[in-house]
């Protein structure tokens, strides 16, 4: 698989100086990034010599610059420079920490950037950190993130399933439980709300049947829809059991969503890719398949209107 080349790093790809209220993507890959430990295949070996800075662990930066507010979602291994990034794109924001952080769940491309705000590292004073209630425990409870809670380094905001947690007069945010590996947390999507529009925010689930919603119908609820596009299809994974690491293939949610309309297809940002995942070069076949079928790919550092 051939590597997309990103040129200098940057926080936005689009004009947004008369915008308000956006988000800006801060990363796409699943939790163990790329270059991943330990692969030995062409779709990494190359980068462990010449990194590809654009390749950055799923997470989303919210910014209101009215308010002068900015918020992030998912505290990755990649947050040291998610967060500079952030502060960036925000063209207002001093601070080095954001206003919130909000977690999905307790796998480590979500939440393992919490360490980075400890003693030995940053040394942050009460960084306000969303999470749902076992998340919440979790971290409260167990070594070493309980450290970054009892010497303030971070300040626990509780979040309750489909309750509305407003932000600003710009901003407000719906979490919402969905199925997955659930071994230490519950796992939650967002519904974001912006002034003008709404993003869903899905980066892992379970297949989609056995969600006690459809997808569709969330879908249809928002103007933008972030979701799950962990693996292509099922050859990336011939190592490995499919029952052990359950995610919708893309092919799959393809044929699931093919019978939208077009105004539908093209609000779906497919997001949150293995590293072997040929949607992470655009370049691809399978690339070029999902434009054509009228989908979208999230790609670094693209800016969205809210």
């Amino acid at each position: 698989m051939g590597v997309a080349s990103c040129g200098k790093q940057k926080a936005t790809s689009h004009e947004v100086e008369n915008s308000e209220a956006f988000l800006v993507i801060l990363g796409t890959l699943q939790d163990g990034g790329s270059p991943h430990i330990g692969c030995k295949k062409d779709c990494c070996k190359n980068l462990f010599d010449k990194p590809d800075l654009s390749r950055k662990v799923v997470s989303l930066g919210l910014i209101d610059s009215e308010n002068k507010q900015t918020w992030l979602m998912e505290a990755t291994p990649d947050i040291s420079a998610q967060l500079k990034l952030l502060k960036k794109a925000s063209k207002f924001q001093e601070a080095e920490t954001p206003d919130g952080i909000f977690i999905t769940h307790a796998h480590i491309g979500h939440y393992a950037g919490l360490m980075y705000l400890g003693k030995e590292a940053m040394g942050a004073n009460e960084v306000p950190v969303y999470a749902m209630p076992r998340m919440k425990s979790y971290l409260e409870t167990n070594g070493p993130w309980s450290q970054l809670v009892s010497q303030n380094n971070i300040y626990i905001k509780p979040l309750k399933n489909d309750s509305t947690l407003k932000l600003s007069s710009n901003f407000s945010i719906i979490p919402f439980i969905v199925p997955h590996r659930d071994e230490f947390s519950e796992t939650v999507g967002y519904k974001i709300t912006g002034p003008n529009k709404t993003a869903l925010f899905i980066p892992d689930i379970n297949k989609w049947d056995i969600w006690n919603r459809s997808i569709i119908a969330e879908i249809a609820k928002v103007d933008y829809a972030f979701i799950d596009a962990t693996f292509y299809d099922g050859n990336e994974i011939n190592s490995r059991k499919i029952s052990e690491i359950p995610h919708p293939f893309v092919i799959e949610s393809i044929e699931l969503f093919k019978g939208l309309p077009a105004s539908e297809k093209g609000k779906i940002y497919f997001i949150h890719f293995n590293h072997t995942n040929p949607l992470l070069n655009p370049k691809s076949k399978q690339s070029k398949l999902v434009i054509k079928q009228g989908f979208k790919i999230a790609r670094f550092g693209a800016v969205i209107k809210l």
